[in-house]
């Protein structure tokens, strides 16, 4: 597997305190390979494992590690792609709850009554781009292919939470909704949290047009814009979705110090990472799988 990592030194300059350096760890068991983040490894009573397009029984484009029922793979090969990678978590399909995304900033509090949603019997909600829990044993499924996974550990109140930050979730700032929940929900103070920026488009790769740009300048300082976007010609620009969600951790009250960000860009990477724009939209879908293991 030639992995292309981030230029964390040009890309992620002026985050400070952020862990960008070797953040995230290429792993495999029962032939399935998965990343995991190393900031989380002082976490023991947590589990999360982001999905390769490796090990799975997808063909063609979905090949082979597709968690889509919704893109037109078989639907047996992509239940069967959840059995195995869940497998490795000693996770059962029905113990599961996965987000239904539309790009918003709904973030919702779950707990066993709603196990097995999105795999094993039908959702009672919708539009949801975030989950909150403290039950041990319930994983929480979020979905990707470019976009950014966030995700939050806060060790004293021991609850967990995962939200899908595409381009309007972030200037929309689904972390700032994320947080407040687990306060709202489970106490959680945000000095407290560790936080993750996942395995995501990098900016070299992420060109947005002038509308687009003018939402972020008018959600962040003149600072973090020139952090977050830079001009190259025209109306077109070059956006760094890490660069604004690590800016919305900090605006969320979470300590530098305990913010982690991926060095693994999804499109770079698209022959072995499913990428939304390097395939033109012909792809499967990764997922974040979190869950409280003890």
């Amino acid at each position: 597997m030639n992995i292309k990592y981030i230029d964390t030194g040009t890309l992620y300059e002026g985050l400070k305190g952020a862990v960008v350096n070797n953040s995230t760890r290429i792993s495999q068991k029962n032939g399935i390979t998965y990343i995991e983040f190393t900031p989380f490894d002082e976490f023991d009573w947590v589990t999360l494992r982001f999905s390769t397009r490796d090990g799975g029984v997808s063909k063609g484009i979905y090949s082979s590690m597709n968690f889509s029922f919704d893109r037109g793979d078989d639907y047996e090969n992509v239940y069967k792609n959840y059995e195995l990678f869940l497998d490795t978590m000693n996770i059962k399909p029905e113990n599961c709850v996965c987000t239904k995304q539309t790009h918003t900033t709904n973030v919702i509090a779950v707990d066993y009554n709603m196990a097995g949603m999105g795999l094993t019997r039908a959702r009672n909600f919708d539009n949801v781009d975030g989950l909150v829990t403290n039950e041990p044993g319930l994983c929480l499924i979020t979905y990707f292919a470019d976009c950014v996974p966030v995700y939050f550990i806060d060790p004293v109140n021991r609850c967990i939470g995962a939200s899908h930050s595409g381009w309007r979730g972030t200037v929309a700032d689904i972390t700032h909704e994320t947080v407040q929940l687990m306060n709202r929900t489970y106490g959680s103070k945000p000095e407290d949290i560790h936080a993750f920026i996942g395995p995501s488009i990098c900016q070299d790769c992420y060109e947005v047009d002038e509308a687009v740009a003018e939402k972020f300048r008018s959600a962040y300082s003149q600072n973090e814009t020139g952090m977050i976007l830079y001009h190259t010609t025209g109306d077109k620009y070059q956006l760094n979705l890490q660069a604004a969600n690590y800016f919305n951790m900090i605006h969320a009250g979470i300590k530098p110090d305990n913010i982690g960000i991926s060095d693994i860009c999804t499109s770079c990477n698209s022959d072995w990472l499913f990428s939304h724009r390097a395939s033109h939209g012909k792809r499967g879908v990764l997922c974040g799988f979190m869950s409280i293991c003890r």
